[in-house]
């Protein structure tokens, strides 16, 4: 069943009831939220992101108490503790190995952490991503290892490392891998291997929509309770696991990991002890950020964590790692300057990048492939999820180097594995490398294969994306009068999160609204004044949209036609008092 009679927006898609998605139920109840089931507005939120009435509780206030499972279900996972804790009780070097985005950022400065509380000065390590590619290489394990590392864990990364740990088995070196990347049959050869995407993973499966800092935090957990079964603090305090939660709840956002379960215990939980601001390193990012208040959600995947990741595209890789490890307040300040001056400089070249990926786009393929010479590999992941957006299709952007050698990044639509396909490609020989997720995949590739690499996807995913995209339809929580649209249906709505990927923000119908004013600015948002029948007028953004149906809509409506407005209702931070306002995302006319 439709809102508003809507079958075909101006962006062409019907709008639906999400509650119905989930349940059967038509929409939400009485007045804004409609089918009066009595329900207070947090449990119709809940249940109709697909929450069972016997977990609201809870769900509606999120705690790791209710949700961690006992660490040992994963595969390795006792076996990584104890390695882990002979190495703490005998003084051993320790050497973290982690991925250069945030994830592997947050990943490593866990271990560190942790291990810097157990008396270990572990020694980070992410690689360039310019230089050493994505991944450990047997050259970097084998140097750790003659540098005195005993032990080396990999952190997102290593779980189809296959050479590279082959290497620091011959130079006798101990590797733990605790990684979330999805995996093939065969697994490379490692002391241990913790990862819920194993394909021999039991129980632990259920888990496998974690992050590779939520697993490190898993894998603390055990080694703190090994080390207490051996009676090693019995003269010293435990580490306080719980105020590492900060960079659990950065690194399991910016990576875009599912927000159910315990998932969603890290990142509100997280967001409480970001807020007491006691890391140091976080404290200052905040800052650079120029957040005035808590962070929220959002603020973890569009203010911090790209701050994190340009260390990683377009500066030094350690930079994030150094900043969330830092004990120092003044090194601290000067990280996250350094970092927010790199991610303005990685935005103006996504900008070209971008720019170049858009004139070779094609709307005839089910997975859009576009690749160019000297494109700088440390954005095109964001220009594949722009590209995916704008397309609405699964989208691989690739940097091709002076040696016709590209590098890769993925990024996928609802119901199409992506990961799965890259990781099959590869077995297909048209890959050098690859592997991922179901929505995020990274490869490298022959330019000369590209061709071939590209029709290989649109034979095997062209059925799901068709299948995707038949099911596209935009789901919608309530139906409101712009009057209705105020900060307290904001805060009121907000206590159903935290929201994000797997677990998605309340979105909203306003109307039937008349613009008033819209205007282009900024990076092609378009910005407009709309005010409803009930006298109450509101402003509305819709980003990116000026050259799209929707923007062009905005900007061209006549003052006498009214138009039904969907989006995400948000708090304006930057008026001199808070006020709503509608983030568009599509548009319906009313009349």
């Amino acid at each position: 069943m439709t809102v508003l009679g809507v079958t075909s927006s101006i962006l062409g898609q019907p709008w639906r009831w999400r509650a119905l998605a989930a349940d059967g139920r038509d929409g939400f109840g009485v007045d804004a939220f409609g089918g009066g089931s009595g329900d207070d507005l947090v449990t119709q939120l809940l249940l109709a992101r697909g929450c069972p009435r016997d977990a609201l509780d809870a769900h509606r206030t999120p705690s790791i108490r209710a949700f961690m499972p006992d660490p040992s279900i994963f595969r390795d996972m006792d076996r990584a503790a104890d390695r882990l804790a002979d190495a703490v009780q005998a003084g051993e070097q320790v050497a973290i190995f982690g991925d250069y985005d945030v994830d592997g950022a947050t990943s490593a400065a866990l271990m560190v952490l942790v291990l810097r509380d157990l008396g270990i000065e572990a020694r980070p390590y992410i690689p360039d991503r310019l230089l050493e590619g994505y991944g450990p290489s047997g050259e970097a394990l084998v140097r750790l290892a003659s540098e005195g590392a005993t032990l080396i864990v990999t952190v997102d990364c290593g779980a189809q490392a296959f050479d590279a740990l082959d290497a620091a088995r011959d130079a006798k070196v101990d590797v733990i891998v605790i990684d979330h990347h999805k995996c093939s049959t065969a697994l490379p050869h490692a002391l241990a291997l913790v990862n819920p995407n194993r394909l021999d993973e039991t129980e632990g499966a259920a888990h496998g929509h974690l992050a590779a800092v939520g697993m490190c935090f898993l894998a603390a957990a055990a080694l703190a309770r090994t080390l207490r079964a051996r009676g090693f603090f019995k003269d010293r305090a435990e580490p306080k696991l719980i105020d590492l939660l900060d960079i659990v709840a950065l690194g399991t956002v910016a990576d875009v990991a599912q927000l159910r379960g315990l998932n969603r215990a890290f990142v509100a939980q997280g967001l409480k002890v970001m807020g007491a601001r006691k890391n140091i390193g976080v404290a200052a990012l905040i800052e650079a950020s120029r957040l005035t208040r808590n962070p929220t959600c959002t603020d973890l995947g569009f203010a911090l964590g790209p701050r994190i990741n340009a260390g990683g595209r377009v500066g030094r890789a350690d930079l994030g790692v150094r900043l969330l490890t830092t004990q120092d307040p003044d090194e601290a300040r000067q990280i996250a300057t350094e970092l927010d001056r790199l991610n303005e400089e990685r935005r103006a070249i996504e900008t070209v990048v971008q720019e170049a990926a858009d004139l070779l786009s094609s709307r005839d393929r089910a997975v859009a492939v576009v690749a160019g010479h000297g494109w700088h590999p440390g954005v095109i992941g964001i220009v594949a999820g722009r590209l995916k957006e704008k397309l609405g299709r699964p989208s691989i952007v690739i940097a091709i180097d002076e040696n016709g050698i590209g590098k890769g990044s993925g990024r996928s639509i609802p119901g199409v594995d992506l990961g799965a396909a890259v990781m099959a490609a590869r077995e297909h020989g048209l890959l050098v490398a690859g592997g991922g997720h179901a929505m995020a995949a990274g490869l490298t590739i022959s330019e000369a294969a590209i061709p071939a690499f590209t029709d290989f996807l649109e034979e095997r995913l062209a059925a799901a994306v068709e299948r995707s995209n038949g099911d596209r339809a935009l789901l919608l929580d309530a139906v409101l009068a712009a009057g209705g649209v105020n900060p307290g249906l904001v805060e009121s709505m907000e206590a159903g999160g935290p929201y994000g990927m797997g677990w998605p923000a309340p979105r909203v119908a306003m109307g039937p609204v008349r613009v008033i004013k819209a205007d282009i600015v900024g990076n092609g948002h378009v910005r407009t004044i709309v005010a409803g029948d009930d006298g109450r007028s509101i402003k509305a953004m819709a980003f990116r949209s000026a050259e799209s149906a929707l923007g062009q809509a905005l900007l061209g409506a006549a003052p006498h036609r009214k138009l039904w407005l969907a989006g995400r209702a948000k708090i304006d931070d930057w008026s001199s008092r808070p006020s709503a306002e509608l983030h568009v995302e599509d548009a319906a006319w009313a009349d």
